[in-house]
């Protein structure tokens, strides 16, 4: 399908459809990982649309034209391990192997472990005694594997603590992030600022205040907030509350300060997003609201991928083919009328699809797109990972 010309034949009998208005911009992907002031490309999407693929097949293409790579990926599934031909993915970057390393990159992968990323937070911004006492802490034990946002928060960390190695170390120059599937993909933007209304809270402060114990009417208040919080909860559960918040304070408030820096981080030109979608209405109104949330945050997209796109032949039309189909005798043509009604199937679905992009091209025309043509199989190797990439940098 060309992106100059789209425009699907006509039906006969039948209303043409309203004539493209906006031919997108080629979203153009090698350009992107040639480009070395790139360092972060965050992948973002709704389910089932191909995020976890195309975030790969960025990755690989990336590594065989000499970036030194590491893909990160949040989305709990492992769906990224499986195509790497990785057997485990977890908080390690792991070397992905079968790679044509002849341009001198290289490609690393790993999964979000939200648990042991929090647990390595608190070993290293606390002493032994402080760190021994928050590991134990049930509330941590709840907070760092449960905790509504947990894994956001965690993410943001993650990426900080991988930029400052590759920055240090130099053991990549860019890093992929694959993240969660659905809305929640960008609840990591919101992190910091969640971080903050937890910190901020004025339950926390009295309980934090209880538990030093500085100001004789603060702790009065406190007293008469524990004295209730005691029947229903029971004398230890809260203790262990008040141990945990004043032991965890100083981290919070050092986590928060990183959260905010992987923010700053994601909104300058060393960073840049890529919206997945899918040609159908759903996965189309998922990803405007993707880019229209990025821009809002000033956050820096490069365009859209679209994947899974039908391709072929609109020379003859449905309603073309099927009139054919009507004309011969199913018993000797059986065949020809099943591939003529293949036909006008296939056709619609094109006609639709690219209705569909066209009328999202016409009301974002500064977005880029790049459409990859849907594979009669599954993705499931670093060889169909490869044709992915190659899809992913045509313009046809």
């Amino acid at each position: 399908m060309s992106r100059t010309k789209r425009a699907a034949a006509t039906p006969a009998a039948a209303a043409p459809a309203p004539a493209p208005t906006h031919s997108p911009r080629f979203l153009d992907v090698d350009a992107l990982i040639a480009d070395q002031r790139v360092r972060i490309a965050v992948v973002c999407g709704a389910g089932g649309v191909g995020k976890t693929t195309s975030a790969a097949a960025l990755a690989l293409r990336a590594a065989e034209a000499g970036r030194k790579v590491v893909v990160l990926t949040i989305d709990p599934a492992r769906r990224l391990a499986q195509s790497l031909g990785v057997d485990e993915l977890d908080n390690t970057p792991r070397p992905v192997r079968g790679l044509d390393v002849a341009n001198g990159g290289s490609l690393d992968a790993m999964m979000l472990d939200m648990k042991r990323t929090f647990d390595e937070v608190v070993l290293a911004h606390s002493t032994p005694e402080t760190a021994g006492s928050i590991l134990e802490n049930p509330f941590y034990v709840a907070l760092s594997s449960q905790f509504a946002g947990t894994q956001e928060y965690m993410a943001m960390e993650k990426l900080g603590q991988l930029h400052a190695e590759a920055v240090e170390t130099g053991s990549w120059d860019l890093i992929v992030v694959d993240t969660p599937p659905a809305r929640s993909a960008l609840d990591f933007l919101d992190a910091p600022e969640h971080l903050s209304s937890l910190l901020d809270g004025r339950f926390l402060k009295v309980l934090l205040a209880g538990a030093r114990g500085p100001f004789r009417l603060v702790s009065v208040g406190f007293n008469l907030v524990a004295g209730a919080l005691n029947k229903i909860l029971g004398g230890r559960l809260l203790t262990d509350l008040q141990t945990f918040i004043a032991a965890f304070e100083a981290i919070f408030g050092g986590f928060r300060q990183r959260a905010n820096q992987t923010f700053q981080l994601l909104a300058s030109p060393q960073t840049t997003f890529l919206v997945v979608a899918t040609p159908q209405r759903d996965a189309l109104r998922e990803a405007a609201y993707f880019v229209d949330r990025l821009s809002e945050e000033s956050m820096p997209l490069a365009g859209v991928v679209v994947n899974r796109v039908n391709r072929g032949t609109l020379d003859v039309s449905a309603e073309r083919s099927l009139a054919l189909a009507e004309d011969l005798d199913p018993d000797t043509f059986s065949v020809e009328i099943a591939a003529l009604r293949q036909h006008a199937d296939l056709v619609r679905v094109i006609e639709n699809e690219q209705l569909l992009l066209e009328r999202f091209a016409a009301r974002r025309t500064s977005v880029a797109l790049t459409l990859v043509t849907a594979l009669p199989g599954d993705v499931t190797d670093v060889g169909s990972l490869r044709r992915v990439g190659a899809l992913l940098a045509t313009e046809d």
